[in-house]
């Protein structure tokens, strides 16, 4: 039946006027079954981790079904030539985890860090770029987080064993949680419904400053920030970074995150 009514919806040019109810029946059906389409940067291996002697492509399917949880289209992009032209097609950009970002300050011989490669780095800010410059919404996760901040003048702890010693540990096994407190006013707070959440924690780097476009917005108890925003009186479009990773936590808040990210990619006025 749903082909049959987009069939006849395709061809009501031919007499747009002898089945005025209809097509605009189809009209409605068409327009609720679009889903924002979400660009999604792969993860490059070029270290042979997957296999020695090869280069792979990979992410998390954690992601995509998230999105499509919260009412949107999966678009997985891998490094390709510009970045502008995939940009011009999506409805908005999630920038996942991924590796470390090299450090700005000389790290104690026993800081390990698994570099991300420089040409997924040069791909991933080119995209956040286009996006921003585009205007479409961005959401960012521990290392899509982190690139945010980064591209926007942010200053970042390579290593927080090493450089934040008194801190608790942020690199935690996948089902233990910490507490985060969330500042009240901020749009996450609307988002969550909620000021204290438990979350995940999978990083060793971490946002130190953010830049003029940005406010922490979160923060664990030991002072590491865990979310950021755009500042209400930004030009820049709806951005949001989480430290954590809600795609692996099936739970209210992380399906709420989503649902606004998807809800922020839909066209001005139209219904979810």
């Amino acid at each position: 039946m749903p082909q049959m009514a987009l069939l006849g919806y395709a061809r009501s040019d031919a007499n747009p006027t002898r089945h005025p109810r209809r097509s605009i029946a189809l009209d409605g059906y068409a327009h609720s079954m679009h889903r924002p389409q979400i660009g999604i940067p792969l993860t490059l291996d070029d270290r042979g981790r997957w296999r020695e002697g090869r280069s792979y492509f990979y992410i998390d399917r954690s992601y995509a079904d998230a999105v499509l949880r919260a009412g949107g289209g999966a678009l997985q992009l891998p490094i390709q030539a510009n970045p502008e032209r995939l940009v011009a097609a999506l409805d908005g950009l999630l920038l996942p985890g991924g590796d470390d970002f090299p450090s700005a300050v000389e790290l104690p011989e026993d800081a390990s860090l698994d570099l991300v490669p420089p040409e997924q780095l040069a791909f991933d800010e080119a995209l956040f770029e286009a996006a921003s410059a585009r205007g479409i919404p961005i959401f960012g996760i521990c290392y899509g987080m982190q690139l945010m901040a980064r591209s926007r003048g942010a200053v970042l702890y390579a290593h927080l064993p090493s450089e934040r010693p008194e801190v608790e540990c942020h690199k935690l096994p996948p089902e233990a949680r910490h507490e985060i407190s969330v500042e009240g006013t901020s749009q996450l707070a609307s988002i969550l419904g909620s000021r204290m959440e438990l979350v995940n924690s999978l990083h060793q780097q971490a946002v130190r400053q953010v830049g003029p476009s940005h406010r922490a917005v979160a923060k664990s108890p030991d002072g590491v920030i865990e979310a950021i925003e755009s500042r209400m009186d930004s030009t820049s479009s709806w951005e949001l970074g989480v430290q954590w990773h809600p795609e692996k936590m099936r739970n209210d808040s992380s399906d709420r995150l989503f649902r606004a990210f998807i809800d922020a990619c839909r066209p001005s006025g139209s219904d979810a």
